[in-house]
């Protein structure tokens, strides 16, 4: 996802000032508004967030 869109997203939840962030920590505190665990990047395997926005790009 670009981050355009990440953004678009992160301010559809009422996340302000996106700018400040980089990617990885923008879609981590996307995760953790949308009550996942921020683990976006972190190699994890083996995620049983199965909800999570992100879950397809963080797993490959």
């Amino acid at each position: 996802m670009r981050l355009s869109e990440i953004e678009k997203k992160a301010k559809s939840l009422g996340i302000k000032d996106t700018w400040r962030l980089s990617k990885k920590e923008l879609i981590k505190t996307i995760q953790r508004k949308e009550g996942n665990f921020d683990c976006f990047g972190s190699g994890n395997r083996n995620c049983d967030q199965l909800a999570c926005s992100w879950r397809g790009d963080c797993i490959r």
